[in-house]
């Protein structure tokens, strides 16, 4: 046969060519609309990628972390480890939530202004001004107050060490307790930026950072431990943070949005520090500073009462069973920025769809890994018999995996409502904090850690999550009803003036 015969004509060939292209587009098609729905089912979008690869990180170094302190740590050291992280969270009593506070007020300005690629900001002139001046004030408030905080975290670590030092071999805690609050002190100073960037829309921006941060600080904290220096690496993990957020605030776009802000011409138009500041970050200073006694007294007073060993014990088991909660979170604390962009809008039909969805998929999430976790404890134990006596038993690791869930709702309601720049958990807080704190002293004092995690459970999970479930379904009805009436006053007022 010819070669000419098995040629195929011009037209013919189009025709080929035109249907492979018409597949390859379709399936192109079909897998986008694949994305789109896992996107819809899951709420991951590339915010929530990159802060839930920076957590998952997080939870894979923390086991990473938990074997290198079982490996080169002793049991007082791995007490001491611990506790040194509750205390520098003593950071709250001059924080004061104001992170919370500057990302809201970000939030709600920026609703009005558009950010150009070139780092230029257009749209309402007010509330330009009004977004510089949030901050102006947060970098003056964070230097003063970073200031206050090392001056008095390390003369106020210096005198609990001492004063509760153990009987065992001595532990060298002093220098690496001084850097791990200098460290602190510096990373304070960049807080307010990042907290400011995320309320502007700069979520993955953000992500992408904390990601980066968390790698450093890591593996720096790694090398510390390798080389026979354990208590030096919650310093390490500090500085490897503060080390990557510095470099990243230079880079060309962000230094310029912050420069420009910073010189920005605020005249009359300031966010008013009485009028609108002070009274939603008052509650939110004290619901923070609850928190302080319903998460991070347990290390303190274990360590006070029970020695550097028990405390140990329950550091590490924190840390284990929050190590899904910090992944579920993801879902949750990427939305606050949208969360109070439609609270400006008054868009609450979509404010609760997008709430409740990512609800339940973090939630779901959470319960999911909780269960993982535990699972993976029980065979360590199993396998590894020594590692058992560095944690609490399986049956209080479950239990602080629950109330870790129970947490989770809870935190979850509050960003909600705090979207709206109020703080109705405040009652709450408040509550809650005098009854776990007065449980953990007593409990921790005369039972130990096991009567501590029940204690927990009871208050800090099912009272905390009961009480709290009943405020928000209150405060949503009772606000969204108010505004929907306001705007149907204002449509009937535009009517009638018509």
């Amino acid at each position: 046969m010819r070669r000419e015969e098995h040629a195929l004509r011009p037209d013919q060939q189009g025709r080929i060519e035109a249907s492979a292209k018409d597949r390859s587009q379709s399936n192109r098609r079909r897998g986008a609309r694949w994305l789109a729905f896992l996107k819809h089912l899951t709420g991951l979008d590339r915010a929530i990628a990159f802060t839930v690869t920076a957590r998952f990180w997080s939870a894979i170094a923390g086991i990473a972390t938990v074997s290198l302190i079982a490996r080169f740590l002793t049991p007082s050291e791995q007490g001491y480890y611990y506790t040194f992280y509750n205390l520098v969270a003593l950071q709250v009593v001059f924080e004061l939530g104001f992170s919370f506070v500057v990302l809201q007020l970000a939030a709600h300005e920026r609703a009005q202004l558009t950010f150009l690629p070139d780092g230029r900001i257009e749209g309402n002139p007010i509330a330009h001004a009004r977004l510089a001046s949030v901050l102006q004030t947060s970098m003056r408030w964070y230097f003063v107050s970073g200031l206050l905080m090392g001056a008095s975290l390390i003369p106020a670590g210096l005198y609990f060490f001492r004063s509760h030092q153990s009987t065992g071999a001595p532990v060298a805690w002093r220098i690496p307790w001084c850097l791990l609050v200098l460290a602190a002190t510096l990373a304070f100073q960049v807080d307010p930026l990042f907290s400011f960037l995320e309320g502007c829309g700069y979520i993955t921006q953000v992500a992408q950072r904390r990601l980066a941060q968390a790698m450093v600080g890591n593996l720096l904290a790694w090398t510390a431990m390798i080389v026979h220096r354990g208590l030096y690496a919650p310093a390490m993990v500090v500085l490897g943070q503060v080390s990557i957020a510095v470099a990243i605030l230079f880079s060309t776009k962000l230094r310029r949005i912050i420069k420009s802000l910073m010189s920005f011409p605020v005249r009359e138009h300031f966010v008013g520090w009485r009028s609108e500041i002070w009274p939603f970050q008052w509650k939110i200073a004290v619901s923070w500073l609850c928190g302080y006694f319903i998460f991070a007294l347990f290390n303190p007073v274990l360590f006070a009462y029970q020695g550097p060993v028990v405390a140990g014990k329950m550091g590490m088991s924190l840390s284990i069973s929050s190590a899904a909660a910090g992944i579920a979170i993801a879902w949750m604390n990427t939305k606050a920025s949208p969360f109070g962009n439609l609270v400006a809008r008054g868009d609450f039909a979509a404010l609760d769809r997008l709430y409740f969805r990512t609800l339940l998929q973090s939630t779901a999430l959470l319960l999911a890994g909780g269960t993982v976790l535990f699972l993976v404890v029980l065979v360590i134990i199993h396998r590894v018999p020594r590692f058992a006596v560095r944690i609490l038993p399986p049956w209080a690791i479950a239990m602080l995996i629950l109330t870790t869930a129970m947490n989770h709702i809870v935190t979850s309601e509050a960003l909600y409502l705090r979207a709206h720049k109020r703080e109705p958990f405040l009652g709450l807080s408040v509550t809650i904090a005098v009854l776990l704190g007065s449980a953990t002293f007593l409990l921790g004092r005369y039972s130990g850690a096991n009567a501590v995690v029940v204690g927990y459970f009871c208050i800090g999970g099912v009272i905390s999550s009961l009480a709290g479930s009943f405020i928000f379904v209150a405060k949503r009805r009772e606000w969204h009803r108010t505004n929907t009436q306001s705007q149907i006053r204002e449509l009937q007022e535009l009517r009638a003036d018509d």
